[in-house]
């Protein structure tokens, strides 16, 4: 697990919105391209790739999304200032004042009109993107020669950890990415797995579960595994039965979300698993949000899959908070369930 923590630092500092996810893909590629038996990037921008096991006759595969929630350059005006949109499921309340980057390069910041010179009803008023001018300190000749319409736009946030959590923006997902370029590095000293696996690092997910479908059907599984980063609401605003996770408690697996009840069969291998290893392992108590999982039930003719989550406090804000002993004990338990194959019968 040498690699473990360096890959997450530097995995959720790279910009990449869904559909331009180019920065993490190459970054990924660079690391893994000389440690697997075949790799491929498809016309999406999904990149998988395969480590033959001692067993062929079975394959599984495993996905996270490179993608993180950001946001696109929709209008450039004359003052240096531009506008966004989302991408993806962004809350515009955490956007206010905060220091943003444009494709990874150009700083600039969300302008805020200051309190004392807001009326009555502005101060009740709700944050709304359409409202929020982003500051650049260009004049209107050298932005639109630097920021275009299309442009990519994402949190300007470093990963910063101590003894216990870290935090950064993008856990959800490059956690999941973290974890398989981990566990090929494994592979590659000379753990081979007992089956056949493929790393699918997939795209757009954010934005409805574009890649996961596209890359299941180039794969065609036998079971998959689903890695993420989830909502973990264990802050004092929120009562205690609405937590949905809680940093400290291990890993998530999910035995059902929106849109989709994940297979019993892989549920049960995975607690079975953790159990039988002294995994601390938590279920996620609330089924709201989606993940690939949703996707793969309705690809080709169904495929089983499982979902396995590092719980992530004030997840698609620039501060997202984990505890790394749940993002530690989340790989130990992948490395069991995939290269002694747990997660197939």
């Amino acid at each position: 697990m040498n690699n473990l923590l360096k890959y997450l630092s530097d995995l959720t500092e790279l910009p990449g919105i869904s559909g331009k996810e180019d920065k993490v893909r190459e970054y990924i590629l660079e690391k893994i391209k000389d440690k697997v038996d075949e790799y491929h990037v498809d016309v999406m921008g999904n990149l998988i790739t395969k480590v033959k096991g001692k067993d062929s006759s079975k394959k599984i595969m495993l996905l996270a999304h490179m993608d993180e929630v950001g946001f696109m350059v929709t209008k450039i005006n004359d003052d240096g200032t531009f506008h966004i949109s989302p991408v993806g499921g962004g809350d515009p309340r955490v956007v206010f004042s905060q220091r943003l980057m444009v494709n990874g390069q150009l700083l600039s910041v969300v302008q805020i009109k200051p309190i004392h010179l807001l009326s009555a009803n502005e101060r009740k008023s709700k944050p709304d993107y359409n409202n929020f001018k982003i500051y650049t300190g260009l004049d209107k000749n050298e932005i639109k020669k630097k920021v275009k319409i299309g442009d990519m736009v994402t949190f300007d946030t470093k990963f910063y950890m101590n003894e216990n959590r870290a935090i950064s923006k993008a856990f959800d997902d490059r956690a999941g990415c973290s974890w398989m370029m981990n566990l090929i590095d494994t592979i590659a000293e000379g753990e081979k797995p007992k089956y056949d696996t493929y790393f699918a690092f997939v795209v757009q997910e954010e934005v409805g579960l574009r890649g996961s479908g596209v890359a299941a059907h180039y794969i065609n599984p036998d079971v998959a595994l689903v890695l993420e980063g989830t909502t973990a609401g264990d802050y004092p605003l929120l009562d205690k039965d609405k937590w949905a996770t809680h940093l400290g408690d291990g890993p998530a697996t999910f035995f059902m979300h929106s849109g989709v009840v994940l297979s019993k069969d892989i549920f049960d291998r995975i607690v079975d698993t953790a159990k039988a290893n002294d995994i601390k392992l938590q279920f996620k108590m609330r089924t709201a949000g989606g993940t690939d999982a949703r996707r793969l039930a309705i690809t080709l003719d169904g495929i089983p899959s499982g979902i396995l989550a590092v719980p992530s406090r004030y997840i698609h804000s620039p501060n997202t908070i984990i505890d790394i002993n749940d993002y530690i004990n989340g790989y130990k338990l992948l490395e069991l369930l995939v290269l002694e194959g747990r997660i197939l019968k």
